[in-house]
């Protein structure tokens, strides 16, 4: 049995170690890495796991729904337009100064991509929904 031993200043290890190439004609036969490692404040040495998943485990067995493909759509239209606002020259001052203007407050956003977001997911809503 192989045994894994990772260094003291590594305190979580937690995701993919390799994965699957879904493109390549061997994808059925390659298997995805998946670790997690913590260091626990209890006394069992157990804390670390390693999993192996293939193919079939990946794939998707139920097809897309309306609603999915929707909230998929709202997603890319939003993320375009922050990206673009975030680049607009006429809306970086106004925004920098209200994005301050709520950060401390009880539930502002406390980072500007947070805030841009959450500008740009309402407009969406509202010129989606009525």
């Amino acid at each position: 049995m192989a045994k894994v031993e990772y260094a003291d200043a590594i305190k979580t290890v937690s995701g993919a170690l390799t994965r699957i190439n879904k493109k390549s004609p061997h994808a059925a036969d390659q298997k995805m890495v998946l670790a997690t490692h913590r260091v626990a404040e209890t006394t069992s040495k157990d804390c670390s796991r390693i999993y192996l998943r293939g193919l079939q485990s990946v794939t998707r067995k139920t097809a897309v729904s309306e609603d999915e493909l929707a909230l998929r759509q709202r997603f890319a239209a939003v993320g375009t337009a922050v990206a673009a606002r975030a680049k607009d020259l006429s809306k970086i001052t106004t925004d920098q100064q209200n994005f301050l203007a709520q950060k401390d407050l009880p539930n502002g956003k406390k980072t500007m991509k947070s805030y841009l977001w959450s500008l740009e997911l309402a407009a969406y809503d509202q010129a989606h929904n009525g």
